[in-house]
């Protein structure tokens, strides 16, 4: 039953309503119902209209802006017009022979090019002698305020011709001087009237006006005669409705204005131009449609709800007992599917753990592989050096020579010192440890890797080309990796030119934003460059190289934050790139 203060309030607009009233859950669901409905359109009809007002809001200033443009763009562009046609001496020397024969076409072509209404050339007693308007030519009208003052100023004057109490024209004005005496002037007419027409034909409602509120341009040509404030005070009817609904809580009453009592909506744009502003009134039509169309949308789906809701109410009853069976039939068809599944999910569980185990053993033993073949080919180069070192000591022991011969044995120590570097790092990397990066100079890193590779290159009689800065090139990495990746490079391009007879080695090095690393060959180029970076990829002979060097590298390089590349040269060769970050501060020794 309702509270009394309801039932009170009740029975003063409805008396007959009896003392034991109630009201049946239907008729609470219709009252409620109907009470949702009315807020939901109050409020979407509140907030369409506040959505669509300020998306036409958008859209009116941007028009308004476009219109403004294309005022200040006419203006601009016939504002310098007069000043180069007054230093043009074709019409000096007309002025001065009074011979005008030529300048008549040639004002006709400039004001079609300009895209001017008009442009004509006046002699000192205002006498049109030559003009875009064959009509006009050699009349003598009334000396205008812009042929007097364009004769009393040094500067290209600019005046609004007003006819029968409106604007007609839009006039440029500047003397013409032969040496300190004038002889003539120049007018150019802008044609601001093509915009009045292109408003017109769009049925926009547009107005320009000046700083004192003169109505300039107007689409509609009754306005032309009006100040601003005349055209709104004039025009300003609302109805009492719209007086009570005309806008939205906070909202600017500059933002809207009737005219001909129909509400529009103010969008005003500067034209930077003598202080010139453009007003453009946009019909509100469009939102009002648009929100009747929404709330037109939202009673037909309210609508249907209802009535889908009066249905479902209707036949509550009988789908109860019809649910109920199809859950109790869909209860035994689940727990026989549900056995079915644990069973299935058993075996798989099976299934999955014998072949977890077999990938851990696979696994298990390629990791042993990659290791294995990993350290035969980085260990390879150090020993390769190290037999030339002692293959050198040993000769120049035997010819007395100990002084160069421990030269060769620091050498071999120091190669020592690097295959224990080597294996240090391969046993981080199995344990996929962090490395261990300062800032060094790729500098370093490229003396030390030719330094190692100078046996092999001086076998080879390869020409070595560098081109190495002499400023420093700091990066931050593992000197021990940066070298490995440099001497796998300059081996590869090695056995590249191995077959060629002008065996060529350019190496340059550029610093950035990263520093990059160019190793260029004349060798017989790449064959597959998909596959360049696969492990066990290789085009050697066997037990010349197992294709882990060019995998390894880019490994190495990806884990300091660079990365390497490779391509084909042009026209031979081929070009492997190293890219490292350029780290910040100095190379610490």
């Amino acid at each position: 039953m309702l509270p009394t203060p309801y039932l009170l309030c009740m029975k003063a607009f409805w008396p007959r309503i009896p003392e034991n009233w109630h009201l049946r859950p239907t008729q609470i669901v219709t009252w409620a119902g109907l009470a949702l409905t009315l807020a939901v359109l109050w409020f979407s009809n509140s907030f369409l209209t506040d959505r669509f007002t300020e998306a036409q809001r958008k859209q009116s200033l941007e028009r308004a802006g476009l219109y403004a443009t294309s005022i200040s763009s006419a203006l601009q562009r016939a504002a310098y017009v007069p000043l180069l046609m007054s230093r043009d001496q074709s019409l000096i020397s007309a002025l001065q022979s009074e011979d005008y024969t030529l300048i008549t076409p040639r004002l006709i072509t400039l004001k079609n090019d300009l895209a001017a209404a008009s442009i004509s050339l006046l002699d000192l007693d205002g006498r049109i002698v030559a003009t875009s308007d064959r009509r006009l030519l050699g009349s003598q009208p009334e000396k205008p305020d812009y042929f007097v003052r364009a004769l009393r100023e040094n500067d290209t004057v600019f005046q609004p011709m007003k006819t029968d109490g409106q604007v007609g024209g839009f006039f440029y004005a500047r003397k013409i001087e032969d040496g300190n005496q004038s002889i003539g002037v120049i007018v150019v007419e802008v044609d601001l009237q093509r915009q009045e027409q292109i408003w017109r034909r769009s049925g926009a409602e547009v107005v320009v006006y000046d700083s004192t509120g003169d109505i300039l341009l107007a689409s509609n040509t009754d306005w032309r005669q009006m100040t601003l404030d005349e055209l709104l005070s004039s025009s300003y009817r609302p109805t009492p409705a719209q007086r009570l609904f005309g806008g939205s809580l906070g909202e600017s009453p500059q933002a809207f204005v009737y005219l001909d009592g129909q509400r529009l909506l103010v969008s005003e744009a500067k034209i930077g131009f003598l202080g010139w502003r453009l007003s453009y009134f946009a019909s509100l039509a469009n939102v009002q449609a648009r929100v009747n169309a929404v709330i037109a949308l939202e009673l037909m789906g309210l609508s249907l709800l209802a009535a889908l809701a009066f249905y479902l109410i209707s036949r509550r009853t009988a789908r109860q007992s019809v649910a109920i069976r199809q859950e109790s039939d869909e209860l035994r068809r689940l727990n026989a599917r549900l056995s079915a599944e644990i069973e299935q999910r058993q075996m798989a569980e099976k299934n999955l753990e014998t072949a977890e185990q077999s990938l851990e053993q696979a696994s298990k033993l390629a990791a042993l592989g990659q290791m294995s073949a990993a350290v035969s080919h980085e260990l390879n180069q150090p020993l390769a050096a190290m037999r030339t070192y002692l293959a050198g000591a040993k000769l120049l022991m035997q010819r007395k020579r100990p002084e160069e011969a421990l030269s060769s044995f620091q050498r071999i120590d120091d190669l020592i010192e690097r295959m224990g570097a080597i294996t240090r790092q391969l046993k981080a990397h199995a344990r996929k440890s962090e490395n261990d990066n300062k800032v060094i100079d790729m500098r370093d890193c490229i003396e030390s890797a030719i330094t190692m590779m100078s046996p092999q290159l001086g076998q080879t009689q390869v020409s070595i080309e560098r081109h190495i800065p002499d400023t420093p090139a700091p990066v931050r990495a593992d000197a021990v990796r940066v070298e490995q990746i440099i001497v796998n490079l300059l081996r590869n391009a090695l056995d590249a030119v191995k077959d060629v007879e002008d065996k060529k080695i350019v190496i340059r090095l550029d610093v950035g934003d990263m520093v990059t690393l160019d190793i260029q060959d004349n060798g017989h180029g790449i064959e597959d460059v998909d596959s360049l970076f696969e492990p066990f990829s290789t085009t050697k002979k066997p037990g010349e190289g197992v294709g882990l060097g060019l995998a390894i590298s880019a490994g190495f390089a990806s884990e300091m934050g660079g990365r390497l590349t490779g391509r084909n040269a042009t026209p031979v060769g081929a070009i492997f790139q190293l890219k490292l970050p350029r780290a910040e501060g100095p190379p610490k020794g």
